[in-house]
């Protein structure tokens, strides 16, 4: 098993950043490729990034490429999600996930955390 636990979401005006942290205990951290997924009300959960187990190649939808870094510290058992240039659309619910692969499909990845909101207002 393994324990995902986010943190970092909040209020921030558009334009603005926030940097989520999703620290991991149980099994091995490194072992697991690790993903950032999103849920905004009313909508389907959504593809934001993703990164190997080495943190050797990362992985980005289209929405984020540009403003986001997936990040993580194997020392630290923890994956980071660096958000700039916030727009309204990036408002949801942010979840982390750690799976065998890095791929963007959500039901490949066997542990998911609890999700922290984040909310970019205009």
């Amino acid at each position: 098993q393994v324990q995902l636990v986010e943190s970092g979401g909040g209020l921030v005006q558009v334009g603005g950043s926030l940097r989520l942290s999703c620290a991991a205990s149980g099994r091995t951290f490194s072992n697991y490729a690790m993903a950032w997924f999103r849920q905004a009300p009313g909508k389907e959960r959504e593809f934001v990034a993703a990164i190997t187990w080495r943190g050797r190649s990362t992985y980005y939808a289209d929405s984020v490429k540009g403003r986001f870094t997936i990040s993580r510290d194997n020392t630290k058992n923890t994956v980071y999600l660096q958000m700039n240039s916030l727009k309204p659309e990036d408002t949801a619910v942010y979840y982390c996930a750690a799976g065998n692969t890095a791929v963007v499909v959500s039901s490949l990845y066997d542990y998911w955390g609890q999700g922290t909101q984040v909310t970019v207002s205009s």
